[in-house]
């Protein structure tokens, strides 16, 4: 079905869709996702399973690496750490 796409035709947010994951997989975005409206989140990891993760790699030092890590700013994960205790689940719940 790709080779049957006129990709000079697409709405630009397909083409610019099939450019970054090529048109195949485009084409399987659209058909899970055509007639959707989608949000996609700012931070790529969740929360409250980064703020386990971080819990448990942080070694007493390394507030600047796990921020950069996981993409959020080093305040929050200074903040996670001293609320450790907020966080007794694991990343798997």
């Amino acid at each position: 079905m790709k080779d049957n796409v006129d990709k000079d035709s697409l709405n630009n947010f397909y083409q610019t869709l099939s450019e970054l994951v090529g048109v195949e997989n485009m084409l399987k975005i659209y058909d899970y996702y055509k007639g959707s409206q989608l949000t996609i989140p700012i931070h790529l990891y969740d929360r409250k399973k980064t703020a386990v993760r971080i819990i448990e790699e942080f070694d007493g030092n390394n507030t600047f690496e796990l921020a950069h890590k996981y993409k959020y700013s080093q305040k929050w994960v200074r903040k996670v750490i001293k609320n450790k205790d907020n966080y007794k689940y694991t990343a798997d719940e």
